[in-house]
């Protein structure tokens, strides 16, 4: 099943739901429970996609595929590392990012989301698909000298439109073995596989909520493969996983 959530005209607020074909089944209140659809259906193409959720915190594991590790010059550490990507990065699909003046080097770096469905915390890994509503593809923008500069990454992962997602939710997938890239106008610069992450998607979701409580709609980002690299004004970012989608973002200067 696939879950989006639309911005529909003549309502006011955006609204979830259920994407079947060219149909979208809306939905009363949010997904993260019992679903309740309103009976009423509009045509895709007649609404706006949004992000598919907004997260009161997005949760991000660095370094998190070897080779990627690697290409930052480093080794896969220890413990998973965890940063935190503020709800004011969160854009949709088709939405524009928009690269900020205090950095000339902004990085794409393609992601498996999870989303979460339930409150939670210290989750056990055996019981992490319980509070998983599904997945999403991610976009983890990164101001890459200034992660360098300022030697911790909150700037540099901060910044509004830095967290594109979408382009919905899928709840019938098995995350341990898809197929992931990133093209820069019809360029390939990633391609992986979530079969060579270092920590698995249920992993991460018990070690997070070890550390913090989690609440319905929050996401975490899995981590990169090797190949990050630059984005400019009038690029076109279109990051694909195997049994979700695509999601694309053109890119401009503020």
């Amino acid at each position: 099943m696939r879950i989006v959530r639309v911005s529909v005209p003549d309502l006011d607020h955006p609204v979830f739901g259920i994407l079947s074909g060219d149909q979208v089944n809306l939905l009363r209140g949010h997904p993260y429970g019992e679903l309740d659809p309103s009976g009423i259906t509009v045509e895709l193409d007649k609404v706006k996609l949004l992000s598919p959720v907004l997260p009161s915190k997005v949760v991000c594991v660095g370094k998190n595929y070897a080779d990627h590790a690697a290409e930052m010059g480093g080794e896969v550490p220890v413990e998973p590392v965890i940063f935190i990507k503020p709800s004011t990065t969160v854009i949709g699909d088709e939405a524009t990012i928009v690269l900020p003046p205090q950095s000339k080097n902004v990085h794409h770096e393609v992601e498996l989301a999870i989303v979460i469905s339930h409150l939670c915390k210290d989750v056990a890994v055996e019981r992490a698909s319980e509070v998983i509503l599904g997945y999403t593809i991610a976009n983890d923008v990164t101001a890459r000298d200034l992660q360098h500069s300022d030697g911790q990454w909150t700037r540099a992962k901060s910044f509004d439109t830095f967290c594109p997602l979408g382009p919905w939710i899928e709840t019938e997938l098995d995350p341990t073995n898809l197929n992931l890239s990133c093209e820069v106008n019809d360029v390939v610069r990633q391609s992986g596989n979530t079969h060579d992450l270092v920590r698995s998607s249920h992993e991460m979701v018990a070690f997070i909520s070890s550390v913090m409580t989690l609440l319905p709609g929050d996401v975490i980002l899995t981590g990169t493969p090797a190949g990050v690299g630059p984005i400019v004004a009038g690029d076109t970012v279109t990051c694909t996983i195997e049994g979700i989608g695509t999601l694309s973002n053109s890119v401009a200067a503020r």
